[in-house]
């Protein structure tokens, strides 16, 4: 484990628990998921690859992660690329490791493809049954054209989990905002109801949607800063963490 020095994810490995930056096993009760076993899967943006191992798990015939290669790929605003890349090379080192190290200890049969969500295509990975997409379109510049090479290889359902702004969210169930975000890794984050909307947008059929939930800080993770107002507002969610909500969504046919 010492030989990863960043862990994205919490993971359970034998023996050991890997200090993540978020901790998402108290999540996996909370999703909308649909039936994985026997299925093909894909994992999008997998990281350390928990929803990939979960996917495994949960009895899936074939599980297929894909991720960026490196963090010169991760889609930097040109403000903070050169200061982003030399900070993640610096603290996280080679892109990927964790995903290494977990599925040699799980004993994974999952198959890892270095792949940006952009290039996704039926010729590059064919199609599945499942598609799991976590945590990744507030930190993409184009999340619709991301969305649309998700729809382009999503035969059966797709599992998106995606953080909102909470206080957007609350400014009514139809009306539809985004914040653009400061950060260097993030882009914009939609309230709840745009976020529905972008995936209608890109051609998914809604079947359920979760309730509004944190996503829990891991061991790893620097301790946040919130003021007085955005603490309270997150005990009703169960505390600090980041504002998530889950769909599960079908792709429309598209007509020529």
């Amino acid at each position: 484990m010492a030989a990863n020095p960043l862990w994205y994810h919490t993971l359970d490995l034998p023996g050991v628990t890997t200090p993540g930056w978020f901790d998402l096993r108290p999540v996996v009760s909370k999703l909308p998921w649909p039936e994985v076993k026997g299925r093909r899967c894909l994992d999008v943006a997998t990281y350390d690859g928990f929803f990939a191992f979960e996917l495994e798990r949960r009895g899936a015939a074939e599980v297929v992660a894909v991720d960026i290669a490196s963090h010169e790929d991760w889609d930097w605003p040109l403000s903070a690329r050169a200061r982003g890349i030399a900070y993640l090379n610096a603290a996280a080192g080679p892109k990927g490791r964790g995903f290494e190290i977990a599925a040699e200890a799980l004993g994974s049969k999952v198959e890892r493809r270095f792949i940006s969500v952009y290039d996704l295509s039926p010729e590059t990975v064919g199609s599945f049954d499942v598609v799991v997409c976590g945590n990744l379109l507030l930190h993409l510049r184009d999340p619709f054209l991301a969305l649309e090479a998700i729809h382009s290889v999503c035969a059966g359902h797709l599992l998106s989990v995606e953080a909102v702004d909470l206080r957007l969210s609350g400014l009514g169930r139809r009306s539809t905002y985004m914040r653009l975000n400061g950060n260097d890794s993030q882009w914009l984050v939609p309230n709840r109801a745009a976020y529905l909307r972008m995936l209608d947008l890109c051609a998914f059929d809604i079947e359920r949607v979760a309730p509004l939930f944190m996503t829990p800080f891991g061991e790893a993770h620097p301790s946040p800063r919130f003021s007085v107002l955005g603490r309270v507002a997150r005990l009703p969610f169960g505390g600090p963490g980041v504002p998530s909500t889950s769909a599960l969504a079908v792709p429309r046919p598209i007509s020529a």
